[in-house]
């Protein structure tokens, strides 16, 4: 077995990582010198091991895996060259969490969830990062911190308060679509892998002639939908806070991946005018029986990360991030 080849950050060979180099001293004792290039790395390195935590979506689970096209279709509406043909696949990196608790709070409170995935395209890295609900509390941007403030505890008593929690929601009455969501069976679900993703977001297709369709993107699990009673939640939130995380690691590790489908709905740009505003306002949905469901493709969890640190709690992900074909549409909230 040949011997391990050990490198500084830019691939420099190594010697020996464990000792610093030194001077040695009259009479005994050494300087360690500034020259040392592996104890400065080894040390800024250590001083930046962890990151400030997420203000929102702190808790979270994730893995690998790719999205396979499956419409042969789906290429007339869109440049994006990740859509390109059937069969063509792209890896991607998904990332699930809740909302407002903390990273060591429990995966079965009652929350919206957010549903994100990063699409390593080609022309680029396409980002989807929605919910696992298809609309949103708030659709002026002005009011996104004061919503999360109020989802977050208190400041004074640092617990969660109901009266913060209702003293916004009760003032902004677009807030109630997603409040049925919430407080109904979406807000306990039993399994990652049995959640619905929305990119929530209208976006644009662009075709290769520069014209456009608007659309947005669901994800719909093929292990079908599943939720938790609100003692079952509450329970499991005691018994075992790392549940949700626990059964998605666990259900990779036994090779039974989990699979969504992507759909998309698409609109023209003159329904557009008919249905004004609630195109671009995402406290809304597009009714699915004038915009039917489109499948795209499937993507397949099928890889567990290495390093949790590294691959999940460092993932970043902006819904600016899209790619040739895919453009951002008047949405406020976007």
């Amino acid at each position: 077995m040949s011997k391990p080849v050990f490198t500084l950050a830019e691939g420099q060979p190594l010697s020996d990582p464990s000792v610093s180099t030194t001077l040695p001293l009259f009479g005994g004792g050494s300087l360690t010198t500034l020259g040392d290039t592996l104890l400065l790395e080894t040390v800024a390195h250590f001083n930046r091991e962890r990151i400030p935590e997420r203000v929102v979506h702190a808790k979270a689970t994730g893995a690998w895996g790719e999205f396979e096209v499956t419409n042969k279709d789906i290429s007339s509406l869109t440049t994006a060259k990740f859509l390109s043909s059937p069969g063509k696949k792209t890896q991607v990196l998904f990332r699930l969490s809740t909302v407002g608790g903390e990273k060591g709070s429990a995966d079965t409170v009652r929350d919206v969830r957010g549903f994100a995935v990063k699409f390593f395209t080609e022309q680029g890295n396409f980002d989807i990062v929605g919910n696992d609900i298809p609309v949103f509390f708030v659709r002026d941007p002005v009011r996104f911190p004061s919503l999360n403030r109020s989802h977050k505890k208190h400041p004074a008593t640092n617990r969660p308060d109901w009266t913060m929690f209702w003293d916004f929601h009760v003032n902004q009455p677009e807030s109630a679509h997603t409040l049925m969501h919430l407080f109904g069976t979406r807000g306990t679900p039993d399994s990652i892998r049995r959640v619905n993703g929305f990119g929530v977001h209208t976006f644009k297709l662009v075709d290769d002639e520069g014209n456009f369709k608007y659309c947005k993107f669901h994800f719909r699990p093929a292990q079908g939908i599943g939720h938790l009673s609100n003692q079952e939640a509450e329970r499991m939130a005691g018994v075992d806070p790392d549940f949700h995380t626990k059964d998605l690691w666990d259900a990779i590790a036994r090779g039974k991946f989990p699979v969504w489908k992507l759909y998309i709905q698409v609109m023209e740009p003159r329904d557009a005018e008919k249905y004004g505003r609630m195109v671009f306002d995402i406290t809304k949905v597009w009714p699915h029986k004038e915009f039917p469901l489109i499948e795209v493709g499937r993507m397949t969890l099928n890889q567990n990360p290495k390093n949790f640190f590294a691959e999940i709690e460092q993932a970043a992900f902006s819904p600016s991030n899209l790619v040739p074909g895919i453009a951002a549409s008047p949405d406020p909230m976007l």
